[in-house]
């Protein structure tokens, strides 16, 4: 900063200006709290982008990234550092009082350990996956701290609706202007001008004109889906503001078994089993159930020998309900009770998003060495890259990225083979 100065000393007064007023709106802001969580256990960077939630704002920050939320009273923000997990709620005003502040700050606390399960231990679970799978044995150590969120139900119902044929930019697109045409912002942050806005309740997006609005909004077919669904589950299970009956109804399936809870999920409209079994997994405590398209297909077919049709001439695969259960309980026989936990992690390394996560940085003519050493001392060498890992795919095989959120008619893998023929016909 000195150096600066003296450059450039008619920019001095500018200069001090511009960092007092900054310091000025962090103070407005409380302090973040810090609990003592290792990367194993959650890395937000992979969990908040891997396609289970999608109202998650990423604030990139050459030393630390920041994550948001937007709850019904409060904004949560999330830091991290390889040991430390970092919080703090910013409230609208009036601002809270210092004995409200502390009741408010336990809640988030609990929210927290709710939202993220953080009283399961990953580490043992990715132990005892281990032992069970040589598949998972071999990239548990650079696709760490994945761990399945337990959200509230209806926003993961209505934004698994909205998952059907698409990919997590165009979802999360979708939720967040959903949010801002039906939610009022609850606060904003000084000196920014983006607002967040709550998640609407069914009582709202069952009102007349809602699917039309949708649709001019770019939802397509999904715009009905939503109207429809939230209808039903007021009718049928009332509204009573400003803690809706209908959402508590969803709340409660977590007490009812996998199965019944299912069955009444694939009663909404545009819910088929894909969408009822994230939902299943995601919020209602259902951790053995594995959502399954035909990126799951091929993942359980490539690498854990399930017999099953391959892709003919480049047309798609139907997932017919015997290739769905076939793949859900091949998967659940190898990884068990928490199958769906597993498969989150080994759906994840295997996206095109994430497929140099984990590995050590090239060394190039701006590199600093000692970052490169830093890196290689906590990353696994290229050697131990996992079997899902593209530079661990046969030559055969290209993969068509294709989201956990996709539509269960998704696009599969094609053979070289298949490619070539398809190219000649066309020419």
């Amino acid at each position: 900063m000195a150096s600066a100065d003296r450059a450039r000393p008619t920019n001095k007064f500018t200069f001090t200006i511009t960092i007092t007023s900054s310091a000025a709106m962090a103070a407005l802001l409380p302090a973040f709290h810090s609990l003592p969580l290792p990367i194993a256990q959650l890395s937000l960077a992979v969990v908040l982008k891997c396609g289970q939630s999608f109202r998650w704002t990423v604030l990139p920050d050459a030393d630390d990234t920041e994550y948001r939320l937007c709850l019904r009273d409060r904004v949560v923000c999330l830091r991290q550092s390889p040991t430390t997990l970092f919080y703090r709620a910013v409230y609208p005003d009036p601002q809270p009082t210092p004995t409200q502040q502390a009741l408010r700050d336990a809640e988030t606390l609990v929210w927290l350990n709710d939202y993220f399960q953080l009283d399961i231990d990953l580490v043992t679970l990715y132990d005892e996956w281990s032992v069970r799978d040589p598949v998972f044995a071999r990239m548990q150590s650079r696709f760490q701290g994945i761990r399945v969120l337990r959200q509230d139900p209806w926003e993961n119902l209505i934004s698994f609706i909205c998952s059907s044929n698409n990919n997590i930019a165009r979802i999360t697109k979708m939720v967040q202007a959903l949010c801002t045409q039906y939610s009022p912002p609850l606060l904003s942050f000084p000196g920014e001008d983006a607002k967040y806005h709550p998640f609407p309740p069914p009582s709202v997006l069952s009102e007349p004109g809602v699917s039309a609005t949708l649709r001019s909004l770019g939802f397509g077919y999904r715009a009905d889906f939503i109207h429809r669904t939230a209808k039903m589950l007021v009718g049928i299970h009332g509204k009573h503001n400003p803690s809706e009956a209908s959402e508590s109804w969803l709340v409660g399936l977590r007490n009812t078994t996998t199965d019944e809870a299912r069955e009444e999920l694939l009663k909404f409209v545009g819910v088929g089993r894909k969408v009822a079994d994230c939902v299943l997994l995601m919020s209602l405590d259902k951790k053995e159930v594995v959502p399954v398209d035909t990126h799951v297909y091929q993942i359980a077919m490539r690498y854990y020998g399930l017999k099953g049709t391959s892709s003919s001439n480049g047309k798609k695969v139907n997932m017919s309900s015997k290739i769905y259960n076939d793949v859900s309980t091949k998967l659940f026989n190898v990884w068990g009770d928490s199958a769906g936990w597993a498969h989150s992690v080994l759906f994840t390394a295997d996206l095109k998003s994430f497929a140099s996560y984990g590995l050590p940085t090239p060394a190039g003519p701006t590199s600093s060495p000692q970052k490169i050493l830093m890196q290689k001392d906590l990353l696994p060498t290229l050697s131990m890259a996992p079997l899902l890992s593209p530079l661990k795919r046969t030559h055969s095989e290209v993969i068509v990225d294709n989201p956990m959120n996709a539509g269960d008619d998704a696009s599969l893998t094609l053979s070289l083979a298949e490619r070539v023929k398809r190219r000649r016909r066309v020419a």
